[in-house]
């Protein structure tokens, strides 16, 4: 296990692993959030599945050098701030980000899982900025000249061929053109180094709503079908998703919460789940993003 309060290069920078209180919670976490994320680890002595994924969080949030901090809180001695957040079973997760929950998990997961989790925090805050030939080449995709940007995708990749975001780019140009094979393909043949990155997570995450999105149905019957019967949960699932296929993002996040609203565990919690993907399939930092994980989040903890 690492030593608590360890610390990022300089010897006067805040630790990034470090043991919080009730006492000390808003400081360690809600204000400190503000600036880089912060994960929170709800842990007890007692608790063997605590023992496994302890060391594996301390691992990966230290190799992240200091874009993502560990906070430590022992549900033993901190019974009220657990109370308040609802924790029902340790180990619990929870990731902060401007002052809000923004993701979690509970129970034990695998090592190759929680590097995902802590990579895709560390991302919130920011990646120093692209190459210009990125930057082109995704400027191309926004307007809409899907074939420049996959050519200029394909030139990054031949003098980089695990440059996680060109290769993100590239597929995310072909399902621009309607390839969704090709896309699906390209990512079975990522480089398993760049395979689970952050980008390349996001453009599978798109990949599976566009899938979505081809077996949806019409728009316009969808959209009958809900305002004929607001309590219609599948025919609102599938008009979110008709929604989103058809570049409405932020119109199919209002259905799913809404379905959520309505029932959170409809069909396992799809609605939950639908709005991960589509949050996955986002820059961590898109509005539409951090908007719906906050209205998300507020349903969750009310």
């Amino acid at each position: 296990m690492l030593e608590m309060n360890a610390r990022p290069a300089g010897q006067d920078a805040p630790p990034v692993i470090f043991d919080s209180s009730e006492a000390t919670f808003m400081a360690d976490v809600i204000e400190a959030s503000k600036q880089v994320p912060v994960i929170v680890d709800f842990w007890a002595a007692w608790c063997g599945p605590c023992k496994t994924l302890g060391p594996l969080l301390e691992a990966a949030v230290a190799a992240a050098k200091g874009k993502v901090r560990l906070a430590k809180v022992d549900v033993d001695r901190n019974q009220r701030i657990a109370a308040q957040l609802r924790i029902q079973s340790i180990p619990t997760v929870y990731a902060f980000w401007q002052g809000q929950p923004v993701d979690g998990f509970q129970g034990a997961i695998a090592g190759s899982e929680v590097r995902a989790f802590v990579d895709k925090l560390a991302a919130l805050a920011g990646d120093g900025g692209l190459a210009a030939a990125i930057e082109a080449a995704e400027a191309m995709l926004a307007e809409g000249a899907a074939v420049d940007a996959a050519e200029t995708f394909a030139a990054i990749l031949g003098e980089e061929p695990e440059n996680a975001d060109a290769y993100a780019g590239m597929v995310r140009a072909h399902l621009a053109l309607g390839n969704l094979d090709q896309a699906e393909g390209f990512l079975a043949a990522a480089p398993a180094a760049i395979a689970r990155a952050p980008a390349i997570e996001a453009a599978r995450a798109q990949l599976a709503l566009a899938r979505q999105a081809a077996k949806a149905g019409p728009l316009a019957d969808l959209e009958a079908a809900v305002n004929a019967d607001p309590g219609n949960h599948q025919a609102r699932f599938d008009y979110a998703t008709a929604l989103h296929g058809a570049g409405r993002i932020e119109e199919a996040v209002d259905q799913l919460l809404e379905l959520f609203r309505r029932d959170r565990e409809w069909n396992g919690g799809a609605a939950k789940t639908q709005l991960f993907t589509i949050f996955d399939a986002l820059k961590p930092t898109d509005p539409i993003v951090l908007k719906g994980r906050r209205r998300l989040s507020s349903m969750i903890f009310a």
